[in-house]
């Protein structure tokens, strides 16, 4: 579809690729149309696993695309120098695939074209996705051709695109799968003579288990990549970054736990704890204890040790402790109680007396013998003079100021 050079940029002074468009594509006006779409869309993604589009243009009648200069070579290569990859590294390289086709995803793009040739891997095995746009401009373009060219790459395309249908991202979901499956093996899950071959093998063959081909490959691993390979786009992950979630959630859970990471003991549960039913004593069948032989429970030794130093009771049972041994010495919580005395009735209270207040308030009764005082003192004598000598002295007055008045 297109000759890439490696360029240097003669304004910015940077070193960037030139992916130059055949001919036989840029004829197309209405694909070189929906390509640009396609490019100006890309060049908004701004994403570390993405390769960023710097500039999209033309010289007369060639089509460019100025995109960022990676370092490094396409998964393809990887794999055919080492063959399969181990785990680990296959969940690294995965879930940064995931997260860079699920980033267009969310932005509403669909690559159509995920294959090894357009992973781009650096040296420290960071991952760029490459190629967006042109397989998805050229099945939208040229609709009356899909039913007998089918868009895409023969080894990693999805049921759906065999059959001449849109890719969606349930479509490059499919596409991963196919790529993990080759991480994890060495080798592709179809072969075929011819395109058509390939086509109808994604259609109509079974999915075949990683497990058969690399027994070493963790099962549920091998699981997840059966899902992936589903021949319905239903039965698969919806979109790139919710299998990039899963491959994450496995890498996280299946890691083993070493000395430096592996959580530290935590103290065993505490037994539980049966109570029974409370039984009142009774004479018969529990005799009394002197008070002075009672002595709190022993402590559980067995556990107060180190690795529960917060613990200061058992929260256990305690077995029952042997009876023990009664003293000699009378004590007066040996008596056995006393049997009340029959009820006699008691003489009335005298007058005064108890008033029958239950809040215990006695009134005290009359003593007869003490003397009255008397009503008539010094003290009430000389007030009583006083008043009458005041009450004279205001009648003159009274005389005087009715003559004044009406005199």
């Amino acid at each position: 579809m297109a000759v890439i050079y490696k360029a240097q940029d003669l304004l910015l002074g940077r070193t960037v690729a030139v992916k130059v468009l055949r001919p036989s594509l840029t004829s197309d006006p209405a694909f070189m149309t929906r390509f640009r779409n396609e490019a100006r869309s890309v060049a908004n993604l701004n994403h570390p696993n993405i390769v960023t589009v710097h500039d999209v243009g033309n010289d007369g009648s060639t089509q460019y695309i100025v995109m960022e200069f990676v370092e490094g070579q396409d998964l393809k290569k990887i794999i055919k120098a080492e063959g399969a990859l181990s785990v680990d590294r296959t969940l690294k390289l995965a879930i940064q695939i995931c997260s860079g086709i699920g980033f267009a995803h969310r932005a509403g793009l669909v690559h159509a074209d995920v294959k090894p040739q357009n992973i781009l891997v650096t040296r420290g095995d960071l991952v760029k996705v490459t190629d967006f746009g042109i397989a998805q401009a050229l099945s939208d373009t040229q609709p009356g051709e899909r039913q007998s060219v089918v868009w895409g790459s023969p080894h990693y395309f999805a049921p759906e695109q065999a059959r001449g249908e849109k890719p969606t991202p349930a479509s490059d979901v499919y596409s991963i799968g196919i790529v993990l499956f080759e991480l994890l093996t060495g080798r592709l899950p179809y072969v075929g003579t011819n395109q058509q071959e390939l086509a109808l093998a994604h259609i109509r063959e079974q999915v075949p288990s990683v497990l058969e081909v690399n027994p070493n490959v963790p099962e549920t691993l091998a699981q997840i990549v059966y899902k992936v390979m589903s021949k319905e786009p239903s039965a698969r992950y919806r979109m790139a970054d919710q299998l990039g979630h899963v491959l994450e959630s496995y890498r996280d859970r299946g890691r083993e736990p070493t000395m430096s990471n592996a959580p530290a003991a935590s103290p065993p549960p505490a037994s539980p704890i049966n109570i029974p039913p409370y039984r009142p004593p009774t004479p018969e069948s529990q005799p009394p204890i002197p008070f002075s032989q009672v002595q709190p429970p022993a402590a559980d030794a067995s556990r107060r040790g180190a690795a529960d130093p917060t613990q200061r009771y058992s929260l256990a049972p305690e077995a029952p402790a042997a009876p023990l041994k009664r003293s000699n010495v009378p004590s007066p919580f040996d008596r056995a109680p006393e049997q009340a005395p029959p009820y006699q009735p008691q003489p009335s209270a005298p007058a005064g007396g108890w008033t029958g207040n239950t809040s215990r308030l006695y009134s005290r009764p009359l003593d007869t013998d003490e003397p009255i005082p008397s009503a008539f003192d010094a003290v009430t004598i000389a007030l009583a003079v006083l008043a009458f000598f005041a009450v004279l002295c205001l009648i003159p007055l009274y005389i005087a100021v009715f003559q004044a008045r009406f005199g």
